[in-house]
């Protein structure tokens, strides 16, 4: 796929297709024009060890998103539109920036709407000596051919995997066509590992820490009340098609948020200790060997960073 500039004069750069003239200000189903905008660019202590460390993550968060998440906890910036208007070369500097601060790889969050911007900025950061890895965090909601042009860009996937129900997915990110997107994207980042050689990581860290990931992929999967079985469903799936080639997340951090409390029904309510445990047993059972999971108490909208646009602006001249 062409992922220059000339890609947001009809946009078919997610599964929606939706062909919107983003390069004449016209916003596609992600909320976004051909105008770049980025709502925080900070250290991020809270990904899974392998991608934070002690260091922490260089986290850039998106304006946007193709998704429709009634659950989503960054609605400020993915359904709200907050973020900064900021130029390729802009963001390039960003990601310098934080490889400065210690960060130990830059890490896009929902970034693939943007992907011309992306390509180009990673281009030119590494040009003026960007040396760490680029993680691409991301919903699973991506047509493969975006992915395979990422080849060279992108080191390691950070991509959940939502839902195995189209039901479930239509009525919560209104996406009936999530699972088999996630799957289809989730074999093309597999088949680009692959080629690569395969996980590869920096030695263990002090204090027990696993090493820096530099190439691979963590598939997530946050585990929402209520739908327990759906979720031992997808990782049914994301064992079948990868087993021990990724490493498996899974997430008891879902937090209600007013849209949800509204709603009713299970969404309403925190996950609770027996649900999470039923998921994490059935990922043991499977066979996973690389899991992370979250110790109880996360149920918090701590885990959620201020967007306040930390990062975006240059710094002043002194």
């Amino acid at each position: 796929m062409d992922l220059s500039m000339a890609a947001y004069e009809r946009c078919e750069l997610c599964p929606r297709r939706c062909g919107a003239q983003r390069a004449s200000g016209k916003a596609g189903i992600c909320g976004a024009t051909s105008t770049l905008r980025v709502a925080r660019s900070a250290l991020h202590f809270w990904e899974e060890p392998p991608i934070s460390g002690e260091r922490g993550s260089g986290t850039i968060f998106f304006t946007g998103c193709p998704l429709r998440c009634v659950f989503c906890q960054n609605h400020e910036i993915s359904q709200e539109g907050f973020g900064l208007e900021v130029t390729t070369e802009r963001l390039s500097q960003m990601m310098l920036e934080l490889e400065g601060q210690g960060a130990l790889n830059i890490n896009l969050v929902t970034p693939l709407h943007y992907a011309p911007h992306i390509v180009e900025a990673v281009k030119m950061a590494r040009a003026d000596g960007l040396a760490i890895p680029i993680v691409c965090n991301t919903s699973g909601y991506e047509l493969p051919e975006v992915v395979a042009a990422l080849d060279g860009v992108v080191d390691v996937w950070l991509t959940d995997f939502k839902y195995a129900s189209s039901e479930l997915a239509a009525r919560l990110s209104a996406a009936p066509d999530y699972p088999q997107r996630a799957e289809e994207s989730l074999l093309e980042m597999l088949r680009l590992l692959r080629k690569a050689g395969g996980r590869a990581a920096d030695a263990d860290g002090e204090d027990g820490l696993p090493g820096r990931m530099t190439r691979g992929i963590i598939v997530r999967h946050l585990v929402l009340p209520g739908e327990v079985a759906d979720s031992c469903a997808v990782l049914d799936k994301v064992w079948e098609m990868c087993g021990n080639e990724v490493d498996l997340s899974v997430m008891n951090q879902y937090t209600p948020n007013e849209t949800c409390k509204r709603r009713g029904g299970n969404l309403s309510r925190p996950l609770s200790e027996e649900e999470y445990e039923a998921v994490l047993d059935h990922a043991d059972e499977l066979g996973f060997e690389r899991m992370w999971w979250q110790q109880g108490g996360t149920v918090s909208e701590s885990f959620v960073p201020a967007f306040d646009a930390t990062g975006v602006l240059a710094p002043s001249a002194s």
